[in-house]
């Protein structure tokens, strides 16, 4: 009988601006190093939207915000250790859309607590700028440049639940 994956239950925010253009954090882990929508883990007795907001005010600094609705949700599966210790077998992010007028991060964090937890960097990109740099630059997820060309290309959005095994994609369907 086999176990169901322990999977952290995270929330993250598709930080866009008004020319389309996307706030991405790094990070950086000994394997390797990611370009990543803000947000991470939820914390005991925290609900989603007051995850984001505590997400969103100490990676990058962004504390007055509506979220308009959830992207999607991705079930990544990979071996991860959080900054506790806690063993997981991945993560269960659930994306908002946060729109907003572009900004100069400036995160409640400390440059010390942020590389901590892996992350090293900010970058506003535009959608055409992900699209001519995934190859050389590693997006997570690795098609996340297209699913924004498509989300901001629509006029409506039906949210998808995305699954993931390390780098690739093994299915999505509409929630």
């Amino acid at each position: 009988m086999s176990s169901s994956p322990r999977l952290r239950p995270a929330v993250r925010g598709l930080v866009i601006d008004n020319s389309n253009s996307v706030l991405m954090v790094k990070l950086v882990f000994p394997h390797g190093e990611w370009w990543v929508m803000p947000g991470g883990g939820i914390e005991e007795n925290e609900d989603l939207h007051t995850a984001l907001q505590r997400e969103l005010a100490e990676e990058v600094g962004l504390t007055a915000f509506e979220a308009e609705g959830v992207l999607w949700l991705r079930d990544h599966h990979f071996a991860m250790s959080s900054t506790d210790g806690v063993q997981w077998d991945g993560q269960s992010e659930t994306v908002f859309v946060v729109r907003t007028e572009r900004f100069t991060p400036s995160p409640l964090m400390s440059q010390a607590e942020l590389h901590a937890e892996n992350l090293h960097a900010y970058q506003w990109w535009s959608i055409d700028e992900m699209l001519l740099n995934s190859e050389c630059n590693n997006f997570s997820p690795p098609d996340i440049a297209i699913r924004l060309h498509q989300f901001v290309s629509s006029d409506s959005w039906t949210p998808l639940h995305i699954v993931q095994h390390n780098d690739s994609i093994v299915s999505e369907c509409l929630l």
